[in-house]
């Protein structure tokens, strides 16, 4: 989002908190940030905003745009600027909570005073192009023990056009919602008896698992070994390895025998064990370890967005570790397993280089050291990436791949972290050629990132129309009338014992609405059978794409989805 845009939408925000204040003097203002899909406003009201109070708070910010108010800039001494916001709470712990001295501004448009660091456009009448689209809860601060605030979201653009296509893609979205759409194909749900904690059934296991069992073949080609590490390990290692100093909030805990343990967030402390068992030769190395491990993360509840954000996942990691020398041709090698993994699936992707945060391992030249290298990497690979200021992982920088869905809309999944802090923690070595034992350097990195949130990207990517290897069922089998069950019980023998997914619809129904149905279900072939079919022993074959493509044989029916699995 360019600054313009930032301006317009922060002012658009400003605009939608006049309008409430007008319609609901008692409101009490929280923030009201431009964000990457338009603005939003928290309000402390008695009751949360309806469809109906946001139409009418729409209208009253037509009213404001058409007033045409200069957006004016000031600033005012600590004790003044509280007592200018003495009956908005939220705004007066905005004000204390900044360092003494700081300037304290404010924006004032006809009635309206908000304290905001801005910036803005130079009047209302500029913002005429806007759209609410929702009201939400939060909390304030985004935590859970403070009070619960409504959210209004909206967007806006310079033009009718932008905002039209916007709102277009909103549509979509919400037809590819992958939680309406995990109910309908009946693949995974969640419940507010374990929120946050996904259940996936029979169908969706089977998605979950051919993605798995695809996952297990690139990396054993790529030179990876799997291992597993226990979910519950004792509360020093979370010490030693640095995460109950940076991750603690994140965290679940549990006493087992009097002593503490950590439900763990992340695989990587197992992982250096794992590498620890025993002494290594630097002939051995690079030792690549790939686990698929259940995480546990306490999200706010606030947070929790059906697949794309839960408590409970399982995080696709790998810990490569190796000599200095060959960190280049490490890195070289993730880049490009995460781009072959993500071809299968069409997704494009851009690149991040995130830096040294402000909480940090280690020392600064360290640091520079690991930036420069990743930043190497990318350039010989003549990736195209920008710099994100300030997001390393606290251990050391990463590259981050967010891919790109159908809709446009980028997911963070794969990140590669460059680290020379654990392996001092865990005081991890590997015998070199002089004899010597020696430091090795390690590479964290996932490519699906968390299992269940790539489900929910590819759910909503394809719409639930999943590519034939990862459909749930590959085909489905519908005779005409009764008197074909049997020739179709036969078909769907031959396709399961050649060992496609197919089920078999024998229900006295229209041959339509059972077509209907298939379609719905997002099942990648219909095989009807009538009297024609059954007396040449072929299939009429219908695509979930491509309608009607004609009568064929089972064998050559088969033959065609061997192909297109790929299958020799």
């Amino acid at each position: 989002m360019d600054d313009q845009l930032r301006a317009l939408r922060h002012s658009a925000s400003h605009i939608l908190a006049q309008a409430v204040t007008r319609l609901y003097p008692d409101a009490k203002l929280a923030i009201g940030p431009a964000i990457e899909q338009g603005f939003y406003y928290d309000f402390d009201v008695e009751k949360p905003f309806t469809p109906e109070d946001l139409e009418a708070i729409e209208a009253e910010m037509k009213v404001i745009a058409r007033e045409r108010y200069r957006i004016e800039r000031f600033e005012l001494p600590r004790e003044q600027a509280l007592e200018t916001v003495r009956s908005q709470p939220y705004k007066r712990e905005l004000i204390c909570a900044l360092p003494e001295g700081e300037p304290i501004s404010f924006y004032k448009q006809g009635e309206f005073t908000d304290l905001c660091a801005g910036p803005h456009v130079d009047h209302t009448g500029r913002v005429k192009v806007f759209k609410l689209t929702s009201a939400t809860a939060a909390y304030w601060r985004g935590d859970a023990r403070n009070q619960t605030l409504c959210r209004v979201y909206g967007t806006a653009f310079f033009t009718k056009e932008e905002l039209q296509a916007h709102l277009t893609a909103l549509e979509e979205a919400a037809k590819r919602d992958h939680r309406k759409l995990g109910r309908e194909l009946d693949l995974f749900a969640l419940y507010d008896e374990g929120p946050g904690f996904p259940f996936f059934f029979p169908k969706g296991m089977i998605l979950r698992n051919e993605l798995l069992a695809f996952w297990r073949q690139e990396h054993k080609r790529a030179g990876y070994e799997e291992i597993s590490t226990p979910l519950i390990l004792r509360e020093e290692l979370w010490h030693r390895s640095g995460h109950w100093e940076h991750y603690k909030d994140n965290m679940y805990f549990t006493n087992i025998d009097d002593s503490g343990f950590v439900i763990k967030p992340m695989n990587c402390p197992g992982g250096m064990l794992a590498y620890k068992r025993r002494m290594w030769s630097y002939r051995e190395l690079p030792v690549r370890m790939a686990e698929l491990g259940v995480v546990h993360r306490h999200e706010l509840s606030g947070a929790l967005h059906g697949l794309m954000r839960v408590r409970s996942f399982t995080q696709d990691d790998a810990h490569l570790y190796m000599t200095p020398e060959q960190i280049p041709s490490e890195i070289v090698g993730v880049i490009e397993l995460v781009d072959r993994i993500y071809k299968v699936f069409g997704f494009e992707y851009r690149v991040e280089l995130s830096t040294r945060p402000e909480s940090y391992m280690g020392e600064i030249a360290t640091w520079d050291k690991a930036e420069r290298i990743l930043e190497d990497a990318l350039i010989a690979k003549s990736v195209n990436y920008r710099v994100n200021p300030g997001d390393g992982a606290f251990y050391g920088p990463k590259i981050d791949f967010h891919l790109v869905d159908s809709l446009g809309r980028s997911w963070q999944c794969a990140t590669l972290q460059l680290d020379f802090q654990m392996p001092e923690c865990f005081e991890l070595e590997y015998i070199g050629p002089d004899g010597a034992a020696h430091r090795p350097v390690m590479i964290h990195r996932t490519v699906l990132g968390s299992l269940e949130r790539f489900i929910g990207i590819l759910t909503e990517h394809y719409a639930g129309a999943f590519p034939l290897r990862f459909s749930p069922v590959q085909a489905i089998v519908l005779p005409l009338t009764d008197r074909h069950a049997e020739y179709a019980r036969d078909v769907f023998a031959a396709l399961q014992d050649a060992g496609f997914r197919a089920e078999l619809d024998a229900r006295s129904e229209k041959i339509g609405y059972k077509i209907r149905q298939a379609q719905v279900q997002k099942i990648p072939y219909m095989l009807v059978l009538g009297d024609k079919e059954e007396e040449n022993g072929t299939v009429a074959v219908r695509s979930r794409s491509g309608g009607d493509l004609g009568a064929m044989k089972c064998c050559e029916f088969m033959e065609k989805m061997r192909q297109e699995l790929n299958i020799t």
